[in-house]
């Protein structure tokens, strides 16, 4: 009867180390991002001028080797390293696929053009 009740004390220490375990690392897993991937951190829009609005966002990024922050498809993104340090963003596709992709004439950012001719200008900073 004693080994008995002494199997189920450790059966129920055991299954408790186990949820602890997980609950632990679920913990240290939160706000950790998979590599190549990115996530909006903030987005502030001003309005306060007609017909434009200014949008400033900072993103994370967990970029692999080779890769840094950059756009893809108007979505923060991992791209290629050499793309931003040539400065030539058009190579990352950072606009919408309907859209047409300019670089500024000093290469600090780049326009995207809907087919409509509204006109989004991006600049990095």
């Amino acid at each position: 009867m004693q080994l008995h009740r002494l199997a189920w004390v450790l059966t129920a220490a055991a299954v408790c180390f186990l949820l602890l375990s997980l609950i632990h690392n679920q913990i240290l897993k939160e706000g950790q991002l998979v590599a190549g991937t990115c996530e909006i951190v903030t987005l502030d829009r001003d309005s306060s001028q007609p017909r434009r609005t200014i949008a400033r966002q900072t993103a994370r990024c967990a970029c692999k080797k080779g890769q840094i922050a950059g756009t893809t498809r108007a979505r923060p993104a991992c791209v290629d390293v050499r793309i931003v340090s040539s400065r030539q963003w058009c190579e990352m596709s950072p606009c919408l696929d309907d859209e047409g992709c300019h670089l500024l004439v000093n290469q600090s950012g780049w326009t995207c053009t809907q087919p409509g001719g509204r006109v989004k200008t991006t600049t990095v900073s």
